[in-house]
């Protein structure tokens, strides 16, 4: 596909910004390996980050490829620094327990699905391919994240609250979720991506509904959103687990495996 300098330079922005939502949250969901709650969990866990950090490298691949620099998908993940990462802020918030993991999992799962599906009718073929492997592998995503959020948020006292505590804290990184900018203007131009819109009623919907069967609130609107993060703005979490994820690559930037 013959793509134009503006275009080639929207694309490659677009490609980072997929892979590394995935990249970061994959990472975050590694960290439970060995902690979780039941040891089915420890391994569904792990098992999910996996599938976003095979989704982050079929992004981040694809990006190098479009930025024709001869760089690779781990060039890109851990030779890049924190202002060069595009990823959505909610995503590198850390775990503070399983309820705000499951939380964060289900509003990332419900936009996923949107995004996905979006981009399975690009007209850019090699975009669209690995949005609907991706779409097969996030349907299980969000029934997981879905019935863990339902048991928690319709479960004891304690588990109603820790959920409710999340979600009252994620709440504000979810309004950058379907924000536009010129990046999403061109692609929509040359059908790269789909007209997006429509998308954050239908997050909306899909998510109150859930939040209403498990018993949770929507919290009260305010203004403390957070926004940025698909211009280089972050939390100040983020450079910690930069810090952790990069080492060895950095300290052995040419070793062989």
């Amino acid at each position: 596909m013959n793509l134009d300098k503006k275009v080639k330079s929207a694309l490659f922005e677009f490609l980072l910004r997929m892979g590394d939502d995935r990249l970061i949250l994959g990472h975050r969901l590694s960290e439970w390996c060995g902690h979780a709650p039941i040891i089915e969990e420890d391994i569904a866990l792990g098992n999910i980050a996996l599938d976003l950090i095979g989704q982050a490298s079929a992004f981040l691949s694809l990006a190098a490829e479009v930025d024709s620099k001869g760089k690779t998908d781990d060039d890109l993940a851990y030779f890049r620094d924190e202002t060069q990462f595009k990823n959505l802020q909610l995503l590198e918030q850390p775990n503070v327990n399983f309820a705000g993991t499951i939380v964060r999992q289900y509003f990332f799962d419900v936009y996923a699905n949107l995004i996905l599906e979006n981009l399975t009718n690009s007209s850019f073929k090699d975009l669209a391919g690995i949005a609907e492997k991706c779409l097969k592998e996030n349907k299980y995503h969000i029934r997981h994240s879905k019935q863990w959020l339902l048991r928690l948020g319709d479960g004891t006292e304690l588990s109603n609250e820790k959920s409710q505590n999340a979600v009252d804290k994620l709440w504000r990184f979810t309004n950058e979720l379907f924000e536009k900018d010129d990046v999403d203007k061109i692609l929509i131009e040359e059908k790269i991506i789909q007209e997006t819109d429509l998308l954050k009623n239908l997050w909306d919907d899909r998510v109150l509904l859930t939040l209403g069967k498990a018993q949770l609130n929507k919290p009260i609107e305010t203004h403390d959103f957070s926004h940025g993060s698909r211009k280089g703005f972050h939390s100040e979490h983020l450079g910690h687990l930069l810090a952790e994820m990069q080492i060895l690559a950095r300290s052995y930037p040419n070793a062989k495996w």
